[in-house]
């Protein structure tokens, strides 16, 4: 079987209207997080943390 790559996207991804966050400001979140869950992370938050260290990666 061969498979081919789409030369066009299927989704486009729009920039989003609000300015993106600092990583300053995605880590003080991910410190509130911490602090919040006293340490220990249940599986939403786990969700939530590894969403904002994604975010926190991409900031400039």
């Amino acid at each position: 079987m061969v498979y081919t790559m789409s030369t066009t996207p299927d989704v486009v991804l729009e920039r989003s209207e609000t300015p993106a966050r600092t990583a300053a400001e995605v880590n003080d979140e991910i410190r509130a997080l911490w602090f919040r869950s006293g340490g220990i992370l249940n599986t939403e938050q786990r969700s939530e943390y590894e969403r904002l260290v994604l975010e926190w990666a991409a900031a400039e």
